[in-house]
Order: C-alpha cells, then structure tokens, then sequence
C-alpha cells in the first residue's frame, strides 16, 4: 500500500487531497493520514496542506517502495528487506533452499556479519552502503558459475558509471574499483549437484555513502566510496535500481547469446588486463603480465619465463 501511494504522488507531481488517496485505495482518511506519517518516518519528505492534500517533496535515500515502482523486470520482483542482518548472503542461500524463485532480491541496511572472498567479513553500519544478494536459478553447470561473477561485475560497472559518472572499473576476479581503490565486490555462493547448478546467490557489497573516517585505518589507503569520489550523497534506492535493471540485461544475454559478448565486455570495462600484477593462491604467489581471461573467466598470468599460467581464484594486487 505505501509504495502505491508513493507511486501516486510521484504520477501527480503536485499536491493530491487525502480524500483522492482515501477513494483510490479505499481506506479511511485516518487510514492515510498514518500511511503517510509512516512514509515519513522512512525518510520521505511529504508536504501536508489542509486545504490542498499531500505532496511528495523527496522520497526517501533507501526505499523499496520507490524500489518496487523502478522494477520493471523479473529481477527484483519479490524483494526482502531487513534494517540489519548478519549477511544477505546467508539468508539468500536459506531462502533459495527453501524454494524462493529466481530473480529475489534480499536488501539489508545494514549487516553484522557481511562475507567476502576467502573467508574475510565485511561489516558495514547502516545507512550508508549497498548490501544485497539476488538468487538465480541458471541453466548452467558448477564449472561456469565464474560467469555469473562476471556478469554481475559488468551489470555493476556499467549501472554505477551510468548513474554517477565515475570511471568504475573491474579488478579480477570480482573487485569493483575507482580510482586504483576498491569501492565494491561481489561474492558468488551456490547449491549444486555434480552437473548442474540448483541454485546461485549473487551478493553485491558497494560504499555508497560512507565516510573514510568509519573504516578501519588499515582499509582506508585502498577503499573508497562513491560519495568521497563524487563529492556528494548518493540515492542508494537509484542505483539498486540502475543495477538491477543491468543484471537483468546481462542475464539475459549470457542466456540468450552464450558467454562470448559477456567476456568481451568485461575485457573492455576491467583494469587488471595489460598490468603486472601477483596473484597468490593458497600459499603460493604468482607474479606477471596478467594477459588475458579464457572463456570459463580463468586469468591468463604471462609469468617471468615467458610460461602461461591459468589462475581459477586467488588475491591479485596490481603492481604497476
């Protein structure tokens, strides 16, 4: 119901009289009053006249109920938010075996116990950042599931350089940067049986609008955020949107048209292609040209001999 009236007073544009909202939604004008009020306590900004109605001045910085009107696809139809949880990630994967359909998003404001790559956490306070998971149910086998990685990597690169004009790049694997420092990255879980993929959650962790100040002092030489970048506050309902909308794109066409357009793109959109780089994997470290990605998103490290070396995961910092 709240988002509804949300998307009303956005269609309208100026003021609309309770009793309009009360006779389009069929309730009372102290059933509107106290949606209203709600709307407010969100975040939204809403302009009140006795004599003219309501009117939306400014939707909240992170509402699904504006995020509810913006989806126009099937990823983010059914969308599960919490003010906090110890990871979307955890509860994603909970919800996929249970049998939640492809395409929910779960958003958190904030989490405790957020995951990232090799076992490391990432908590974030509320109010700042994007946290959120998505469940696919692809038609692929384990071995492919890198290119759900790299799908989410292009859609997340292509809807933030969109929406704010920074030149956001991918680090291999799965690092989202701005300025030679991390602003985001994404973490892929998933269900499977020898041959086929049941399940796959994609979690996306992007610094929003967070201070330097509030990250710990060893993080802060090599993380940023797109508001220390732009200069400015971000609406984090827009850019889940923006990128929502992408996922859906390159779903599709990872579907529609197999992995080649896919990895062509993340060629042009990454910064890790053409730079010495290490890559340590386990206990060992790895340095060279990184040359290439092959089709299954393997890195192609050219070493000091002049051997090839295929790296299927590990930690890479670029060198120069």
């Amino acid at each position: 119901m709240s988002e509804r009236i949300v998307e009303l007073l956005k269609k309208k544009g100026n003021f609309v009289s309770g009793e309009e909202i009360s006779r389009e939604f069929g309730i009372t004008r102290a059933a509107v009053w106290k949606k209203i009020k709600a709307l407010r306590d969100k975040g939204y900004l809403i302009e009140a006249s006795p004599a003219k109605g309501y009117r939306l001045i400014k939707t909240s910085e992170l509402s699904v109920e504006e995020l509810r009107t913006l989806i126009k696809g099937d990823i983010g139809r059914e969308i599960v938010f919490l003010e906090s949880v110890d990871s979307t990630n955890s509860l994603s994967m909970e919800l996929a075996d249970k049998g939640s359909q492809e395409g929910t998003v779960v958003i958190a404001d904030s989490q405790k116990k957020g995951k990232g790559r090799l076992g490391r956490t990432w908590v974030s306070p509320p109010g700042v950042n994007i946290h959120m998971s998505i469940i696919m149910r692809p038609k692929m086998e384990p071995k492919d599931a890198t290119l759900l990685t790299i799908m989410a990597a292009v859609a997340c690169v292509t809807a933030l350089r969109r929406a704010t004009e920074l030149q956001v790049t991918i680090k291999w694997p799965n690092d989202l940067m701005v300025s030679g420092k991390k602003v985001g990255g994404i973490l892929t879980e998933m269900k499977s049986d020898p041959d086929r993929i049941i399940f796959a959650v994609l979690g996306i962790g992007i610094n929003v609008n967070m201070d330097m100040k509030e990250l710990p002092p060893d993080v802060r030489p090599i993380a940023t955020s797109i508001k220390q970048e732009t200069g400015e506050g971000q609406s984090r309902t827009l850019l889940i949107a923006e990128i929502l909308k992408e996922i859906e794109h390159w779903y599709k066409v990872l579907h529609k048209m197999g992995r080649a357009p896919l990895l062509d793109e993340w060629r042009v959109l990454t910064s890790t292609l053409g730079r010495e780089v290490r890559v340590t994997v386990g206990e060992e470290a790895f340095t060279g040209m990184a040359e290439a990605i092959d089709e299954e998103g393997m890195l192609i490290l050219r070493l000091p001999s002049g051997a090839l070396k295929k790296i299927i995961a590990g930690d890479l910092i670029i060198l120069r």
